[in-house]
């Protein structure tokens, strides 16, 4: 882990930048495999499952029979800790806005919006190196929620040619329609595009690598809509004497754990805080059994010495991570600096692993600084608002001569004609 002293605003650009892949080669790559999903469908995704997956699969959706036996494998120990995991991300994403009101904008002119579900949805649920079954409470729970018709999952196979079962067991309890063991560049096209066997849907979710990742940017271009760039994982820990650097440490791990091409950040106020912490990362590191990959991680990641908390939230707002640990004197008021992070914890106890399963929020967050425009998946990501309008004779005749006027300032002579004609029609008059 690289340590960074005082670093100077003009450096921040260069320091802050995430490890990528070669993008010429992953652009080419994920347009070969959506190209050929497109083309040729289903031999597609069979010959996808030959080559990276290394299975032969004759059929994709997962059957009743896969679901009855994915049950009887997840011990009843896990099945409490998902009850519970699901009854608190529930109870945080039923909370909705009210409906809005009715907004009389001029006499006679009355405007409202409705949210409405989106009819059919892909989810994406990792599974390359871990099987992430949490994503699919995740994602399942808020569009069942907001009352999406079908619920697609997509999830890599595993040597066998199955799905995880914990992931099948969480899918069927928290409401997906169908699964299919698809997983990579090629599961974002399957349900983009549709195959004969996989349905097309009209916005992708979920995390994935940057394969997934540069899959849902393409697919995004050619109409279909995607949650958002939720690439390779990161945190970022905001620390100063009052943390407890084993804490820290743990905190690092946690995502660095995740993949080769993850990123953790940690910025502090002390020296003997980031020695402290990266000692521990030392010793915590060596017990972990996904060692090699949290080695590999962790050398993509820098330390980063500040002067003070105020620098340290004004560095972390221009990096905008993913996940974002504040472990200060006051953390409460040091968190209402935060402007760009996907979601933040507050306090040495508020560690990060509880947000990723059974705090209540998501774990499905903007990652490479897309916190600066993108919030993570609600409820609200699994509708959209339709707006409404409705004129009376009076709101035609108040607001008519302002379109008129508008219309023919710029030139759509049509435009003002729609108005004029009901005008005139109604003859002055407001109540007709």
């Amino acid at each position: 882990m690289k340590i960074i002293r005082y670093p100077t605003r003009e450096s921040w650009a260069d320091l802050l930048k995430r490890p990528v892949l070669d993008t010429k080669f992953l652009e080419r790559t994920v347009a070969n495999i959506l190209n050929d999903v497109r083309e040729n469908g289903d031999a597609a995704l069979r010959h996808c499952a030959r080559h990276f997956d290394k299975v032969e699969l004759d059929e994709f959706l997962v059957t009743d029979e896969e679901y009855v036996d994915a049950e009887s494998l997840v011990s009843t120990e896990l099945k409490d800790a998902i009850a519970v995991a699901k009854a608190n991300i529930e109870k945080f994403h039923a909370v909705t806005d009210e409906k809005p009101a009715v907004i009389e904008t001029s006499t006679g002119v009355f405007c409202w919006k409705k949210a409405v579900p989106i009819e059919k949805v892909g989810l994406y649920v990792p599974a390359g190196s871990a099987p992430l079954f949490s994503t699919v409470l995740m994602l399942a729970i808020p569009a069942k929620i907001a009352g999406c018709r079908e619920i697609v999952v997509c999830s890599p196979p595993n040597a066998t040619g199955k799905v995880d079962p914990v992931t099948l067991y969480a899918a069927k309890l928290c409401g997906a329609t169908s699964v299919y063991k698809i997983g990579g560049a090629q599961a974002i096209g399957a349900m983009a595009y549709g195959t004969g066997c996989v349905p097309s849907v009209y916005k992708i979710f979920g995390p994935g690598n940057q394969f997934v990742t540069e899959a849902k940017l393409q697919v995004l271009r050619s109409g279909v809509a995607i949650d958002m760039p939720a690439g390779p994982s990161e945190v970022a820990v905001l620390a100063d004497e009052t943390c407890v650097p084993a804490f820290v440490a743990a905190d690092l791990l946690s995502q660095a754990e995740h993949g080769l091409d993850s990123q953790v950040m940690l910025v502090a106020t002390s020296e003997a805080v980031i020695d402290e912490t990266l000692a521990e990362v030392e010793r915590q590191i060596g017990l972990l059994p996904r060692m090699a990959i949290a080695t590999a991680a962790i050398q993509n990641s820098k330390a980063i010495l500040v002067k003070t908390i105020d620098d340290g939230v004004e560095l972390l707002n221009e990096y905008a991570p993913e996940h974002l640990i504040i472990a200060t004197t006051d953390a409460e008021s040091v968190a209402e600096q935060v402007v760009n992070a996907g979601s933040v914890f507050i306090g040495n106890f508020s560690c990060e692993s509880a947000g990723d399963y059974a705090s209540g929020t998501n774990h499905t967050l903007p990652t490479n600084g897309a916190a600066r425009a993108y919030s993570g998946v609600s409820v609200a990501s699994f509708t959209k608002t339709i707006t409404f309008q409705k004129l009376t004779p009076k709101g035609i005749n108040t607001l008519g001569p302002v379109v008129e006027i508008m219309a023919a300032a710029e030139g759509l002579d049509a435009h003002k004609n729609v108005v004029a004609i009901r005008r005139e029609w109604l003859g002055g008059l407001d109540d007709v």
